[in-house]
């Protein structure tokens, strides 16, 4: 992927990150699952650091699980 390719990636995933987070937020489920969303994004965002693609991966996952309405368990 050249760099603007990348660049360009990097911005949607970005985006995508902002809009998923907002979304965990506005959840009207138990603490203990948006912690668990929450700390589910955070190991997205540092994945992007170093697999920039794979991330995306896993976001467009994660988001399609939210659509979907799969939660994971109330974390203790």
């Amino acid at each position: 992927m050249g760099r603007d390719g990348q660049l360009q990636l990097y911005a949607a995933v970005a985006v995508q990150l902002k809009e998923a987070h907002a979304r965990v937020r506005a959840l009207q489920v138990p603490e203990g699952v948006r912690m668990a969303l929450a700390r589910k994004l955070l190991v997205i965002t540092a994945a992007a650091k170093h697999d920039l693609a794979g991330a995306a991966r896993r976001l467009e996952r994660f988001t399609a699980d939210l659509d979907a309405g799969r939660f994971p368990e109330e974390e203790r």
